[in-house]
């Protein structure tokens, strides 16, 4: 670990805190009014929260994998939307420049997301190209020492407060596949780059997401991530195999504060005399949810320390992915059966909670793509002769 126990167990101590006291005391004012509180965001910047991924050479905490996980677990108690707030600079929307930029490129923008002064974003999905990302139809055309732009992107998450995009076009017409595919930086301000209005969405009020349109976006050849043409899908997919791993400490986090508060409830409603928590069935739900809960903390924590080693994640990322996003689904929809007709209620968090926690089975690749990433790599190693 970079940080030593003591240091690592004060950063946790303090997260833990600013949950309890700051977080879930304004779960419902961000779910009534879709707006992140300043006071909150502000707070999150003086914690380091914008940066907690990011090197420390850039002004970012430089946590470990691991560690990067073990703060998502205390992070994500609290309602999913603010650790999405914070999620795309210390992922999506910045690990393609730490990863694959240029040094000029890391040192214009990673200082500034580290410390929250700008918000970056990932723009990879499109209208017609979800899964399927290698057959993304935005075309960047080269004109000298410019690329010019054009294409839709979708369900963009931070788009509406984003500063920059880490964004996927095509360079080569002649290559139909991944190999064609770039990565740039664009600018929120340059001229023909428009963010729509956010999108409505079941769950996760105060997070947002929108449509990013280019129409004759022109930019340098120095926003190319690394510099190179034809990397793009490479340094997407480094991204995501990451972002999974995030996605499936957040679904941990947040099932191990509905399996909390379910707890309680049944400890303290009561029916035919006796808590309900007596009941045989009420603890079948308890302890499976407690299983699976420490069994998908044991696989990212796993994964995490693989990936700390240097070790390819690709299917161990996805494993962990899909197994705690389908398992948070689970204790979501056992939790809300505990409280009973109170769980459909908007005055307790579970009903919020089971809006929110419904998208981690889609995004970031959804389940079934997990499970296509995880076969063709048995497959493949197979064929090669590796257990």
């Amino acid at each position: 670990m970079i940080h030593d126990a003591e240091t690592l167990d004060l950063l946790l101590d303090a997260i833990r805190r600013f949950v309890r006291e700051r977080l879930i005391p304004a779960e419902a004012e961000v779910t009534e009014t879709d707006v992140m509180p300043a006071p909150i965001v502000q707070e999150m910047r003086e914690m380091g929260l914008f940066g907690y991924a990011l090197p420390r050479e850039f002004g970012g905490l430089g946590l470990t994998v691991e560690e990067q996980c073990r703060v998502a677990f205390e992070l994500c108690y609290a309602s999913p939307v603010f650790r999405s707030y914070v999620g795309t600079n210390n992922g999506i929307g910045a690990m393609g420049i730490v990863i694959d930029g240029t040094p000029e490129q890391k040192d214009r923008w990673l200082p500034r997301m580290a410390a929250g002064e700008v918000i970056g974003s990932f723009a990879l999905t499109e209208p017609d190209n979800g899964s399927d990302a290698g057959a993304l139809r935005t075309f960047a055309r080269r004109e000298g020492d410019h690329f010019v732009i054009n294409g839709t992107k979708r369900y963009i998450t931070n788009a509406p407060e984003a500063a920059v995009f880490t964004l996927m076009a095509r360079t080569d017409a002649s290559q139909k596949g991944a190999s064609g595919v770039s990565a740039f930086l664009v600018e929120r301000d340059t001229p023909g780059l428009t963010v729509a209005a956010p999108d409505r969405k079941m769950g996760q009020r105060g997070s947002h997401t929108a449509d990013v349109i280019l129409e004759n976006v022109r930019v340098p050849a120095t926003a190319l991530v690394g510099g190179v043409e034809g990397q793009g899908f490479k340094t997407a997919m480094k991204v995501l195999d990451r972002a999974r791993l995030n996605i499936a400490a957040v679904c941990v986090g947040i099932s191990q504060r509905m399996l909390d508060d379910a707890l309680a409830y049944a400890m303290q409603r009561r029916q035919f005399g006796q808590p309900i928590a007596d009941f045989q069935l009420i603890q079948a739900m308890l302890a499976d949810s407690k299983a699976e809960i420490y069994a998908a903390r044991s696989m990212v924590l796993e994964a995490a320390r693989e990936a700390d080693r240097g070790a390819n994640i690709i299917a161990e990322a996805s494993c962990a992915k899909l197994f705690a996003s389908e398992m948070c689904t689970r204790v979501a929809d056992r939790c809300v059966q505990i409280h009973g007709g109170a769980g459909y209620m908007q005055e307790y968090a579970i009903e919020r909670l089971y809006r929110d926690v419904r998208l981690f089975r889609i995004f970031e690749g959804t389940s079934q793509i997990q499970q296509l990433v995880i076969a063709r790599g048995m497959i493949r190693d197979a064929k090669a002769g590796r257990g």
